[in-house]
């Protein structure tokens, strides 16, 4: 992060928010330097600045996915990143016989990323996968 930067986290459980600033506080970690909203993402995240986040890492409600892609492109600067936990979601993703409403929501995330022109997007297969893309423009 930048000399200059923040760290904003949006959450709904309050209990996560208590834990995160006791986490920055004992890490050292000014408190001017992180701040936590809480909330839920699509009430948050519209009220939140345009183009001036360099990464947004979303893990929320996976049938919330492509809602939360749209408000981070707006969200990010050009050259940002937006990132998706859960990727891969316990394999099912690549199963296509798999039809739950989050997986559905996650592979049809994974399909927008690889056609949206002005993505680079990645998928690391770490984990429970991680799915990534660079903010390289965005046609008007």
């Amino acid at each position: 992060m930048r000399a200059d930067g923040v760290l904003t986290t949006v959450d709904v459980e309050a209990e996560h928010q208590r834990l995160a600033k006791q986490t920055f506080s004992e890490a050292g970690v000014p408190a001017q330097r992180a701040r936590t909203i809480p909330g839920a993402a699509l009430d948050v995240l519209p009220r939140l600045t345009d183009g001036h986040y360099d990464l947004v890492f979303c893990d929320g409600d996976k049938r919330e996915y492509s809602d939360y892609l749209k408000e981070a492109l707006r969200l990010l600067r050009p050259g940002g990143v937006v990132a998706f936990d859960n990727a891969l979601w316990h394999d099912k993703v690549a199963d296509s016989a798999q039809r739950d409403e989050e997986t559905v929501a996650i592979r049809e995330l994974g399909r927008t990323l690889v056609e949206a022109e002005g993505l680079l997007p990645v998928l690391l297969p770490v984990g429970d996968g991680l799915l990534a893309a660079k903010k390289i423009w965005i046609p008007e």
